[in-house]
């Protein structure tokens, strides 16, 4: 499951994304469709194919009432089969509630924000990147990293930082 769990978030994420028209439409900067919906909906279907009758047991608490499909498949009565049948609709229909709930609640959560700030820059500051929104390059190297003077979010001119020496302040320029 590990093993499985790890690789396949990682193809979805460098390979299938790439290819899929889909998904390059979808503005998912930190990969959060891969490493969590993904690699969360795996482990439910997973642990639907290989849950242990003994695990289920101390998690449940019935006898042999709750297994793996593969587990119910390897013990070959149809109790057992439909057991296993059962434990895997109850994980899809887990990975389905965890969906919609976080659909309706990260929905609401914009809305609401929504009404105090705006969700998305312009086209144009998103073209400028960084130097729009806070006045400076994320990771300026050899010098690169100019401050704008004033940016749209922030001003850097009023911010007073302390020296280590403990007397007078330091101005950011």
């Amino acid at each position: 499951m590990g093993l499985l769990s790890g690789s396949i978030p990682w193809f979805t994420m460098m390979v299938v994304h790439k290819r899929s028209k889909l998904l390059q439409q979808v503005d998912d900067t930190m990969a959060v469709l891969h490493t969590h919906a993904i690699a969360g909906s795996l482990g439910g279907i997973l642990t639907g194919l290989f849950s242990e009758p003994h695990l289920c047991y101390l998690f449940y608490g019935y006898p042999a009432k709750y297994m793996g499909l593969f587990a119910g498949l390897h013990h070959g009565h149809k109790q057992s089969i439909r057991y296993g049948v059962r434990q895997m609709g109850i994980q899809l229909l887990g990975i389905l509630f965890v969906v919609v709930l976080n659909v309706v609640m990260t929905s609401l959560v914009c809305l609401f924000i929504q009404l105090f700030v705006p969700l998305r820059m312009s086209d144009e500051d998103m073209e400028i990147g960084d130097e729009a929104a806070h006045g400076e390059e994320a990771y300026a190297i050899w010098g690169q990293g100019e401050r704008l003077e004033n940016s749209r979010y922030s001003n850097y001119n009023d911010i007073e930082v302390p020296s280590k020496a403990g007397g007078g302040s330091v101005e950011l320029t």
